[in-house]
């Protein structure tokens, strides 16, 4: 009986050794497969349109390089500058209903980030305070006086660290739906960036082997689709779609979207280090959001009063698109009060 029960124990070790094997094996035939496809049939160099109907200028940043964006100089009063988020796809094209909609009211700027849109897409150290720098040369040397900046996302981080640095540049800020204002610790790639070892993430995402195939991953018309839906509480638009997908299939795109998801582009004190501290007038739109919270912005109204915050509802992170009227009218009256 122990015998049987042995040779048992023993055929069924073998049996599940052969399964994960062949799994494994299977694995590394579509990992490679898929691989083949990127390199040999993926378009990394589609046409790309104008993110936004308006002129499209560029200058030559001492940061990163050159830099495009957008401008509208038909309104009065003070610069308005509109900056994108950090993800797989971003581009001027997030800031886009925002444009359309004061480019007659007053002088309008939008721009495309290092590494996204028509911006230049080199492969060199990103950090945020390449981000930071870049911001606050835009200001002084395109707008040249003192703006009201809107920002989503991730890049709320890199204007709030330039604000910091330069409040002369900034007249106030608007943060759509901004990070770090999360439960400390949460996000792992916030965690990551606060280790050592995040170069190292870096630098096994993006081996030059595997690097491009992995982001092609990410950026199909499906995951585009998926990962706007999480930020819409409608139907996605079609032309977003499509946007996301021109401005990711273009020579270097992978690179700062994989320093994204590597950590190495968060400020792990953000909260402390800099937004507790702002000095400049800031207001907060949100309400939900799939990719960021706000459980501490509470408590940061309570210690900065240059801080105010709009809840723009129903909204997942991009109110500008789905309740833009809403969203400038809580612009408007910040504006007005400062």
């Amino acid at each position: 009986m122990v015998k049987k029960k042995k040779s048992g124990r023993r055929y069924w070790f073998f049996s599940f050794y052969r399964a994960v094997n062949r799994l494994l094996r299977w694995m590394m035939l579509v990992a490679a497969g898929w691989i083949v496809y990127s390199n040999l049939y993926i378009k990394h160099k589609v046409a790309l349109s104008p993110a936004i109907p308006a002129n499209r200028k560029e200058f030559d940043s001492k940061s990163a390089g050159r830099i495009s964006y957008y401008h509208s100089p038909k309104g009065r009063g003070r610069p308005l500058v509109l900056i994108h988020s950090i993800n797989a796809a971003a581009s001027s094209y997030e800031m886009r209903p925002l444009f359309i909609h004061y480019q007659e009211k007053r002088p309008v700027y939008a721009l495309d980030l290092p590494g996204y849109g028509f911006s230049e897409r080199a492969n060199r150290a990103y950090s945020p305070q390449l981000f930071v720098d870049l911001i606050r040369e835009f200001l002084a040397t395109q707008v040249k006086k003192p703006a009201d900046v809107v920002t989503l996302s991730l890049s709320c981080e890199f204007a709030a660290l330039a604000a910091q640095a330069e409040p002369g540049l900034f007249h106030s800020l608007v943060f759509i739906s901004p990070s770090g204002l999360g439960r400390r610790g949460r996000t792992p790639a916030r965690m990551a960036s606060t280790r050592l070892d995040s170069e190292r993430v870096y630098g096994l995402l993006s081996a030059p082997f595997w690097g491009r195939p992995l982001f092609d991953l990410i950026v199909t018309r499906p995951s585009i689709r998926y990962f706007l839906s999480r930020s819409f509480v409608g139907p996605v638009p079609y032309d977003f779609i499509e946007y996301d997908h021109a401005t990711s299939h273009q020579p270097g795109a992978e690179i700062v979207p994989l320093n994204f998801i590597s950590g190495k582009l968060f400020t792990a004190d953000i909260l402390t280090s800099c937004y507790e501290r702002l000095e400049i007038p800031t207001c907060v739109l949100y309400d939900r959001d799939g990719f960021t919270r706000f459980d501490w912005l509470p408590e940061l109204l309570e210690k900065n009063q240059s801080w105010r915050a709009v809840r723009i509802t129903p909204s997942l992170g991009l109110p500008h698109f789905e309740q833009l009227e809403q969203t400038v009218a809580a612009m408007e009256d910040f504006f007005k009060a400062e």
